[in-house]
């Protein structure tokens, strides 16, 4: 009887623009494994990549080259690859389209096949191609993502490494190899650059955190365990919660952290004034628009309800605002701060007041 062969292993080298390094990361990384011993092979190499990547491909056995044995060709041999079964295979551009009549239509679908087949695959893609995300990178870019990666290629990864450099020090490189249209193009989208790179930090910190948060209840740790920052903001209808989204979007960006802006509906606020609603929308809004996770909750209680979140979502740091009271109403029934605080146990409480003005 054939044993099942075990499924391969995959490693993602996830990058936000051109340029920013993916694919020279990726070939580094493969000539590790061969110091090491493993069979590597690159099945496939993005034409268009500059001249010092490669280069850097040298030394690595390269398929589908088309018999030349100089440089990678830019279409992969699936066949060839599967016959020649290495321990792993470099392929550049998830997001690739094959071309007609390949045995797939996607480049994923052909990893697909290579991990099952039991062949570890690295491989590079930009956040933009994440098919979650294409709405998002549309209205950051206004241009529509033709090419696209499902989110359960990249949530099965059993590796996820963002490539990162700021959006000032690509202009450099690109500067540096002469790359008059790409350098321009760039200048111009600085923001947009930027709001991807944003993106791209962003979905490398919820996988990982995914991933800790799965090790933490299968040991039953309890949280929050640190490794990775979530900034949680703490909103109501009340004026302030506009200084709590921007004192949250500074916290998240010093920490490079996912943040979440949550409001918890009590039956109170079932019968607040028209425009305390219409105020809470425009909060909830502005939040998003900065690049936050917006959530509502609806509970008895606001303090049990964010302990709750916090421990389920592994809140390391919580923004919350005390606004002005009379004194005498703190002393009779405490304040939601008050009692917060005694119930966040390990995490973080920041308390913004609308006396700090």
């Amino acid at each position: 009887m054939n044993e099942i062969e075990p499924r391969g292993k995959l490693k993602v080298f996830l990058g936000y623009a051109e340029g920013v390094g993916k694919t020279y990361a990726m070939l580094e990384a493969g000539h590790r494994r061969k110091v090491e011993g493993q069979d590597v092979i690159v099945a496939v190499l993005d034409p268009h990549q500059q001249a010092d990547t490669h280069a850097l491909a040298t030394g690595l056995e390269c398929i589908g080259d088309n018999g030349t044995g100089l440089e990678c060709g830019p279409e992969m041999d699936t066949d060839a690859i599967l016959s020649r079964k290495p321990h792993l295979a470099l392929v550049d551009d998830l997001a690739h389209h094959n071309q007609p009549g390949a045995r797939h239509e996607r480049r994923y679908q052909d990893v697909q096949e290579l991990l099952e087949a039991g062949i570890n695959v690295y491989t590079t893609m930009n956040v933009q191609n994440l098919s979650s995300l294409k709405d998002v990178v549309f209205q950051i870019t206004g241009q529509e993502m033709v090419e696209t990666v499902p989110d359960n290629v990249l949530d099965d990864a059993d590796e996820l490494e963002m490539v990162d450099i700021p959006p000032e020090e690509l202009l450099e490189r690109l500067r540096d190899d002469q790359s008059p249209a790409l350098t321009a193009e760039a200048e111009r989208r600085l923001g947009e650059l930027a709001a991807l790179r944003q993106m791209a930090l962003r979905e490398t910190a919820e996988r990982v955190d995914d991933d800790m948060r799965d090790y933490m209840t299968s040991r039953a740790i309890q949280g929050p365990w640190a490794a990775a920052e979530r900034v949680l903001v703490c909103v109501s209808s009340h004026p302030i919660s506009d200084r709590l989204v921007r004192a949250g979007r500074r916290l998240a960006e010093a920490l490079r952290a996912v943040w979440i802006v949550l409001f918890v509906e009590t039956p109170n606020d079932l019968q607040a004034p028209p425009e305390e609603r219409a105020r809470l929308l425009k909060t909830m809004r502005a939040a998003e628009e900065m690049g936050a996770q917006t959530v509502l909750l609806t509970g008895e209680s606001v303090v049990e309800a964010v302990v709750d979140f916090s421990r389920q979502k592994n809140i390391t740091r919580i923004v919350i605002g005390k606004p002005r009271r009379p004194r005498w109403k703190e002393l009779l029934r405490g304040s939601r701060v008050d009692r917060l605080l005694d119930r966040c146990g390990n995490t973080d409480v920041f308390v913004i007041s609308d006396e700090d003005r």
